[in-house]
């Protein structure tokens, strides 16, 4: 069964729960990217990674034009998708929790994990966006477990010395896809690309 549903905040941001046939402990959240949506390929197959492992999964469909991404509140932003979350799971009783979320996903999280609920969380960063000091600074003191997956050839976010500082954070495993840009694909080389979206799935379904 499929739920599809809207909340109204300061942006209303639409969601869409995809549910188990029968009941389950686990739960999926997935924060996209920007322009990155829960059906390009890594949070396509994520999302099917973890429906074939009994989870429902979440999906926070928020879009932002440019001009909206250059006024964003990020406390705002992590408010609304907190508002999008607790809407769609209120009549649910979930003790299992992963998030996965791409670049701009990251933002949310970074205040997301302060939410007793997702404590134990396990959570996947898919390129996070490590020139922002909130996402930094939680990813540095971060008690999740996280698997932490850059493009080595990612302008935007994959910045050396920050990523050589998470290295002191225990819980976190942390890849470098070489060559891989920001949606962790390599620049006119689609094959290769499939092979890379094969290994960080993989590296997923380990984690």
């Amino acid at each position: 069964m499929m739920i599809n549903n809207e909340i109204i905040g300061s942006k209303s941001i639409p969601f869409r729960l995809i549910e188990q046939k029968e009941e389950t402990n686990n739960l999926v959240i997935v924060l996209p990217g920007a322009g990155y949506t829960s059906q390009a390929p890594l949070l396509h197959f994520a999302t099917g990674l973890f429906y074939n492992k009994c989870f429902d999964v979440l999906h926070i469909n928020y879009t932002f034009s440019r001009q909206e991404m250059s006024a964003l509140n990020e406390r705002d932003f992590a408010r609304d998708v907190q508002l999008a979350i607790d809407n769609a799971i209120k009549d649910k009783k979930y003790s299992n929790y992963y998030i996965v979320a791409k670049s701009i996903g990251t933002k949310a999280l970074s205040y997301l994990l302060d939410n007793t609920m997702l404590k134990t969380a396990k959570v996947v960063w898919l390129t996070p966006l490590l020139q922002n000091d909130d996402v930094f600074n939680t990813m540095v003191n971060s008690d999740n477990k996280g698997l932490c997956i850059f493009g080595e050839k990612d302008s935007f976010c994959f910045i050396e010395d920050r990523f050589e500082k998470l290295k002191n954070n225990q819980n976190l495993i942390l890849k470098v896809v070489d060559g891989g840009n920001h949606s962790l694909e390599l620049d006119k080389e689609p094959i290769k690309s499939i092979e890379i979206l094969k290994s960080v799935i993989s590296d997923i379904n380990e984690f």
